[in-house]
């Protein structure tokens, strides 16, 4: 099975089609249809969080690899809030829990953990720190999240 070291070639997903062999409802295939990549509740939470801080950034940059979904330029700190089924939570001891379709969503979750070390990477070679957050720890533990934050940025404020 395919595995998501960074070093390795790009992790191949099939298609999700019927021709390959995936059959969906059209319920099922509705449900999908409405998760989005960007505005979740764990990010809005974040985001509303860190503006009572009066804390000021930019969201889903496009000019930054990976388009993160926090991004203060000034103290170069990138912030991705990921969920935990698309991003792998936990995946050594998940990754057997998946029964259905598992020949399309196991490489699609470890393309997706590959592709965020990839982004990281580029991220910190452009000199930025980055933060990543599981969904449910901002919800929570949304304290703990924007203290860890505040912190970063203090010690950046005081070495400027």
């Amino acid at each position: 099975m395919s595995t998501y070291d960074a070093d390795n070639d790009r992790i191949k997903v099939p298609r999700f089609e019927e021709s390959a062999g995936f059959y969906t409802s059209p319920a099922r295939s509705y449900l999908m249809s409405k998760i989005k990549g960007k505005h979740s509740k764990p990010e809005m939470v974040l985001r509303r969080a860190l503006w009572a801080k009066h804390i000021r950034f930019r969201i889903h940059d496009n000019k930054l690899p990976g388009r993160p979904d926090i991004a203060i330029k000034k103290y170069k700190l990138a912030i991705f809030v990921d969920g935990e089924f698309w991003h792998g939570f936990d995946w050594k001891n998940r990754r057997e829990q998946i029964k259905s379709n598992r020949l399309f969503w196991i490489p699609k979750i470890e393309r997706n953990i590959q592709k965020d070390v990839k982004v990281n990477q580029s991220l910190r070679d452009m000199g930025y720190t980055v933060f990543r957050f599981w969904s449910q720890d901002i919800l929570k533990n949304l304290p703990k999240v924007t203290n860890q934050i505040d912190l970063f940025l203090e010690t950046r404020r005081l070495y400027k």
